[in-house]
């Protein structure tokens, strides 16, 4: 008889957490803290969505997740978690680029990149430091008009050797392309040009065991291998709980860390939205970290 993984589950919760992303897992964790009741429902087979990894035969850990993140992530953790992930997140002082176009090794901040552009690309000091300055500048509410490519081509023409350089590891971190706005670029960017990259000691596993724990011991009730179907609306557009594995459970609110495609045109259904942002929500570019 094949298991049931809601056995235990009770007939309502105040929250229900759809994915357990870093997000999920978080605001699982903040809500937990509050004193809400949270039910965290994750169709995957373990915690941590993008966050993951995989074992081979003899002790073997693929750690796939994203490998590096800024300083900024060490104050969230203390804020949202506990002193002692934060204490697990280091510094990563040797950073390599290795392909046809250049090899190189930095420590991924401004100081080490200013001078990289400068003494190895040859680009001149103050367009260096006029692209560092424009990229700290940008904010979520700027105008959005000016693609990355845009931004590349006005401070370094014809140069696909520093486009390589400056984009490559930013691509890898947020999705960001060439035709997306400026600003997705430049605000990632800047946050890692900071203090530079850093990393969880110990790997993916062990963070998302610690962020387990924890949310265990703030009374989330997690289930794995659920996969909620529906978000129950009532007629004044009032969630009233999900279906997941065949099964509805009752609730007063939802956290969607889904696809914001899949939540609002599936899951909850675009007859329950204004028709305006129906279209909105079917105009996204979901990012390939969205599932």
């Amino acid at each position: 008889m094949a298991k049931d993984f809601l056995a235990g589950v009770k007939d309502s919760y105040d929250v229900i957490v759809i994915g357990s992303g870093l997000a999920g897992l978080t605001g699982a964790n903040v809500l937990a803290k509050a004193g809400y009741s949270v039910l965290l429902l994750e169709h995957h087979y373990q915690l941590g969505g993008m966050a993951t990894w995989f074992k081979r035969r003899g002790g073997h850990i693929f750690d796939i997740s994203l490998h590096g993140f800024p300083i900024g992530m060490i104050k969230s953790c203390r804020k949202y978690w506990t002193r002692e992930i934060a204490d697990k997140i280091v510094q990563l002082k040797g950073i390599r680029f290795e392909n046809p176009q250049f090899s190189v090794e930095t420590t991924f901040n401004r100081d080490d990149f200013t001078k990289l552009l400068i003494e190895q690309f040859k680009v001149a000091p103050q367009t260096v430091q006029d692209f560092f300055d424009t990229a700290r500048s940008m904010n979520f509410y700027d105008d959005q008009s000016m693609t990355t490519r845009e931004l590349f081509e006005k401070f370094f023409p014809g140069r696909d050797d520093v486009v390589r350089l400056l984009m490559e590891p930013i691509t890898y971190a947020n999705g960001s392309t060439l035709e997306d706005p400026a600003i997705t670029y430049g605000i990632v960017f800047s946050n890692f040009m900071s203090k530079g990259v850093f990393t969880f000691q110990g790997g993916t596993d062990a963070l998302i065991e610690q962020m387990k724990e924890e949310l265990i011991a703030n009374g989330v009730d997690l289930r794995i291998r659920s996969l909620v179907e529906k978000i129950e609306v009532d007629a004044d557009r009032k969630v009233t709980g999900v279906v997941v594995n065949g099964k509805r459970i009752g609730c007063r609110a939802v956290l969607a860390n889904s696809n914001v495609k899949s939540t609002i045109l599936n899951l909850v259904g675009e007859e329950n939205f204004d028709s305006e942002y129906v279209e909105e929500a079917k105009a996204v570019r979901v990012n390939n970290s969205s599932c």
